[in-house]
């Protein structure tokens, strides 16, 4: 077996070489610009700033050169109180550090995505100053440095701030200014601190609180000599953190020194470098490839505290009230983020969205029983926050401002549907997605009871009608009511039961209740049709809604559903087709995030697709969020979840890489994770895959369509001796921990040796 181990070592070397610099290389390359001080932060909704965050903390900077600031929030910092715009994200203040003499300079920012770090540089003549910033992601602290980049002395000064009147969005009787708790002060030794928090009226009591300091300095003013650098450390807590949160932060900043200020810049560099080589790419397309990075970056500043995920704007919450309440919108909005992280093997930024729709089972029985009678399952409104809040229930406030909410039928009960009953099921999406990528045993106990909860309450909801289950009274779009059978809901219905029926025999429980829940995903109707230019497409709903201007509804049963694929019925991928064709989304205000992926999943044209997906990267602020559009971080998922699909899809069973990718343009990637928990590398280059590297996680079978079509394969493994594979698809059972290395076998270089079964 000599000339087989040989000869596939020296091809997939060679096919690797390109990424021998791991992501490094790459990543390196892009930077976020900013040329002009920001104009829509602080704001209610998404901001255009440059964004510092560890996925607990976030500082979103604004201001001219002789004014920094730094607009602090924290991911566990909410008014917490169900009810209609009484809950929300809230603001903790700012840091302001200020120089007089830099007024009219010029401004630069510049962010390094692969280090997380902020560069400042202001100039007027001979006064400049430069200032260097990271918020840490190996503690919580944003550390800054001061460093005179011109030929005068620097007078200024460093300020922690309470929010002021521009970071509140006050519009009553609907927005609203609730009493908060509010402290500052300067302890003994110079450091400045704030503390603000909720505790009047509320469901749960929630305080936040930050310190800073100059290192080493008692001082708050900033005599910065030229060539002189100045360290400046600001730290963080919480109740949900800390007993004594104020306690804490004084502590970490007093006891702050310069080696530990450049070790934990070290170590925050470290674990950026280690985010990034988790998974990357290579397309040759700068501007989209950019674009891919600072989404990913994003997503790691925002989202890694387990109890609270970042709402709707991600942690950049720079006013109060947020629009939406900031909240975890469930009719798409909260689930669009985390889409990407799944497939970029980013598991600890997606292990946040578990946790709001675990805290909100017990609030979803009562609406399932309350309102459709049925009690074992779970229904939720449009609006949760975190711990069981509910941000849209029913109150005084509702009736005063929003009474058509209530006479329309859109609030039921308590809570605020819109008439939708696919909330949860939404839910459902990416918890689906991270199992079948990971087929985690501890994940999958802690989200089964939410999974089987929807699986049950759509066992009892649908209805029985001449041989099939029909959905009912379930709007497709918010206020639609009465719709029959909503093509997303046909969608997700049976992408939850399968969900429920392979979870449960993942873990060994309910085997009792598989076949009713097949039976029902086996018999639910099927998609209805119409005619539009001259094409059969898809109908939103069988009875009401036909089609929607904007937004990607009529989609969404392919993405995030997951629906149909590249192995469906050819007549039902046409009609895909079709239904892209004449939807034309690409740059919707609400959907872009799912027509993308949507499009690949049914095998559209990809040098369209790629097409599209350039411009929609050019449609955007230097901090990567989409111009002009409001939603904030939903849209972090559209370029890195659509050209990982391209690359590597392992939707209905089967692993294909570059299946809708142009044959003609050179690519690579390295370790995206696909379904049965396996981590895929690959290279096409001159119209040619050049290897394929499997990590199995889990020791699943994989089933591989065959990347050298009428080619025989050779795969080495790590764990046993080399083989041989035919086919159009390939069966390849596999161990956990076991590598594969797979090429096209050349018959006349390779002796034959065991042959796997076709797929």
């Amino acid at each position: 077996m000599k000339k087989i181990t040989g000869f596939i070592l020296l091809l997939v070397s060679t096919a690797a070489s390109a990424q021998t610099g791991g992501a490094k290389a790459i990543v390196t390359r892009y930077h976020n610009i900013f040329n002009a001080p920001p104009v829509k932060t602080p704001g209610t909704v998404a901001v255009d700033a440059p964004l510092l965050g560890n996925g607990y903390t976030a500082a979103a900077m604004a201001g001219p050169p002789e004014a920094q600031y730094y607009y602090l929030a924290r991911n566990d910092f909410w008014r917490l109180k169900s009810g209609f715009n009484e809950s929300y994200p809230a603001v903790l203040g700012r840091l302001s550090i200020c120089f007089p003499a830099l007024k009219g300079a010029a401004y630069r920012v510049v962010q390094d995505l692969y280090t997380a770090t902020t560069k400042s540089s202001f100039i007027k003549e001979a006064t400049a100053v430069q200032l260097t910033s990271i918020l840490s992601a190996a503690e919580d602290m944003l550390l800054i440095t001061v460093t005179n980049t011109g030929a005068t002395a620097l007078e200024g000064n460093m300020a922690l701030e309470l929010p002021g009147k521009d970071q509140f969005h006050i519009n009553p009787p609907l927005e609203n200014k609730f009493e908060d708790v509010v402290h500052k002060g300067t302890d003994k030794t110079g450091a400045v601190w704030i503390e603000r928090g909720f505790a009047k009226d509320v469901d749960l009591p929630t305080k936040a609180t930050a310190a800073c300091k100059l290192v080493g300095n008692d001082r708050q003013t900033l005599s910065v000599l030229p060539g002189q650098t100045v360290y400046l450390a600001c730290a963080f807590s919480g109740n949900f953190k800390s007993k004594d949160p104020l306690s804490s932060v004084l502590h970490r900043v007093n006891s702050f020194t310069i080696a530990a200020f450049n070790k934990m810049t070290a170590q925050h560099q470290a674990w950026w470098n280690d985010y990034w080589n988790k998974s990357f790419v290579h397309i040759g397309d700068s501007i989209t490839e950019h674009q891919y990075y600072r989404s990913l970056y994003n997503m790691a500043a925002c989202s890694r505290d387990p109890r609270f995920p970042p709402g709707i704007f991600g942690s950049w919450v720079t006013r109060e009230i947020p629009a939406w309440n900031g909240d975890y919108h469930l009719n798409y909005n909260y689930s669009a983020p985390f889409y990407a992280l799944y497939g970029a093997n980013r598991l600890e930024q997606a292990l946040p969205y578990e946790a709001p729709l675990l805290g909100f089972i017990k609030r979803g029985r009562y609406y399932s029983q309350k309102i459709t009678g049925i009690s074992q399952g779970i229904l939720y409104p449009v609006g949760i926050g975190p711990l069981g809040i509910e941000t849209t229930r029913k109150n005084a406030l509702m009736e005063k401002c929003r009474p058509g909410y209530i006479k329309s039928g859109e609030a039921e009960d308590e809570g605020l549907f819109f008439g939708q009953k696919s909330n949860a099921a939404y839910g459902a999406v990416n918890l689906s997605m991270q199992f079948y990528r990971t087929y985690d045993k501890t994940f999958t106990q802690r989200v089964y009871p939410y999974i089987k909860a929807v699986a049950l309450f759509w066992e009892k909801y649908l209805k029985k009608e001449n041989g099939r289950y029909i959905i009912e009274n379930d709007a497709i779009h918010e206020g639609t009511i009465g719709t029959l059978n909503p093509v997303l809901s046909l969608g997700l219905v049976p992408m939850v039961l399968k969900t429920a029926i392979d979870m449960s025999t993942f873990l060994g429980v309910d085997k009792t209740l598989r076949s009713s829940w097949q039976g029902k995903a086996d018999s639910l109707a099927g998609y209805t049709t119409q005619e539009r230019e001259g094409r059969t497409v898809f109908r939103y709903s069988e009875k009401g809604t036909a089609w929607w201007g904007d937004n990607t509804l009529g989609i969404q049963h392919i993405y995030p559903a997951g629906a149909i694929g590249l192995n469906s019925d050819p007549g039902l991928l046409k009609v895909a087709h079709n239904t892209i064709d004449a939807m034309r989304r690409w740059k919707d205000f609400n959907g872009s995030n799912s027509f993308f992926p949507a499009a690949v999943r049914v095998g559209y044209d990809a040098d369209t697709i790629l097409k599209e997906l350039h411009a929609y990267s050019l449609h955007t602020y230097p901090n990567g969020f989409q111009l002009n559009n409001p939603h904030g971080i939903e849209n972090c998922s559209t370029v890195p979840n659509t050209i990982n699909e391209m690359l590597c899809m392992g939707h209905q069973g089967v692993l294909r890489v570059f299946a809708v990718w142009p044959k003609n343009k050179d690519a690579a990637f390295t370790n995206i994770r696909s379904e049965g928990a396996f981590l895929i590398s690959s290279a096409i280059r001159n119209k040619e895959v050049q290897y394929l590297k499997i990590i199995s996680e889990q020791g699943r079978t994989v089933t591989l369509q065959n990347p050298w079509p009428g080619k025989e394969l050779v795969i080495r493994s790590n764990k046993r001796r080399d083989f041989r594979g035919s086919g159009n698809r390939v069966l390849i059972p596999t161990s956990k921990g076991e590598t594969l290395s797979i090429l096209p076998l050349p018959e006349s270089k390779v002796p034959r040796v065991a042959l796997l079964p076709k797929g």
